[in-house]
């Protein structure tokens, strides 16, 4: 017989939790600025490289396409950012940040560094790095 399931043994159980935890702290200071803190990765990664195509931010992202587009929309329509045919394909977008999505962007960081302070000084700035290092190790490992 099957021994009964433990939550404190589920991986993705103790993962998942765990997001919603740090969630919560970088949304509670991400909204004083307006965005959400997963808009706040797509905003950070198109400041980092601009132009990219769908399936190029998607990939970058480890989001599914459908994903991505529900969560472009608001920031286009909000005006931070911009899509344009690629000059190579007419059927391929480039997405950037707008004059607008920069000034929020640049917002953003100095909430996104008191998120990241109030993370670090509840689960300690060397751990926190280990942590990150680990976690990135699963999507490009």
């Amino acid at each position: 017989m099957n021994k009964p399931l433990s939550y404190d043994e589920c991986n993705c159980f103790a993962l998942r939790q765990a997001a919603r935890f740090v969630t919560q702290i970088y949304e509670r200071h991400m909204g004083q600025v307006g965005v959400t803190a997963a808009q706040f990765t797509i905003l950070a990664k198109l400041a980092r490289k601009p132009h990219l195509t769908m399936m190029d931010l998607a990939d970058s992202m480890v989001m599914d396409r459908t994903t991505l587009v529900r969560a472009l929309k608001p920031l286009q329509r909000d005006g931070l950012v911009e899509s344009k045919a690629s000059d190579h394909d007419g059927r391929t977008y480039q997405f950037s940040l707008s004059k607008a999505g920069k000034d929020t962007f640049e917002q953003a960081v100095i909430a996104w560094r008191a998120a990241q302070d109030e993370f670090e000084s509840k689960f300690g700035k060397t751990r926190a790095k280990a942590l990150r290092a680990e976690l990135f190790d699963v999507t490009t490992g």
